[in-house]
């Protein structure tokens, strides 16, 4: 599965108009069409390509549209990386062994924010290639990941 390209990013902006501002005036982005999102917003692009969608913090029912960060995470920052979204073609079966090894090793960490991880077996294989791990604290990955290493997804 190999990537094609970078589809764009989400920043949650503290101040939407201040980020937008930068993007379009600083760093030449132009505003493209959107969605009618039931929160404001603007998505930039360049060259007729739209690269960047900013949303403010504070939205109601944030949780529906902000899938990336918690509730609290742009609030000690001008904004955070909500997410980010890659284009790649469609893989001819699962990943080698060599593969998986080639990704944990250009990796500078292995974060794993899900709620449903069965066996835990990401993290084993980032220890296995010496990956710092920052996962979150489910029972399958409690036993081979130090509470220092464990976070809830659910709390700020």
């Amino acid at each position: 599965m190999p990537v094609t390209d970078l589809n764009h990013y989400f920043v949650r902006a503290n101040d939407l108009e201040k980020t937008k501002a930068f993007y379009c005036d600083v760093l030449g982005f132009e505003v493209m069409p959107r969605p009618d999102f039931p929160f404001p917003g603007y998505w930039l692009g360049a060259n007729g390509k739209i690269q960047v969608h900013i949303g403010p913090h504070g939205i109601p029912n944030a949780e529906l549209y902000y899938i990336g960060t918690s509730a609290k995470s742009a609030t000690d920052n001008t904004g955070v990386v909500d997410h980010i979204a890659f284009l790649a073609t469609e893989p001819e079966g699962p990943p080698s062994d060599a593969v998986v090894g080639d990704l944990y090793r250009v990796c500078d960490a292995l974060f794993l924010p899900s709620r449903d991880e069965g066996f835990g077996l990401p993290v084993l294989e980032a220890a296995a290639s010496r990956l710092p791990v920052v996962c979150a604290d489910l029972p399958s990955v409690r036993a081979i990941a130090r509470a220092s290493e464990t976070f809830s997804p659910d709390k700020g």
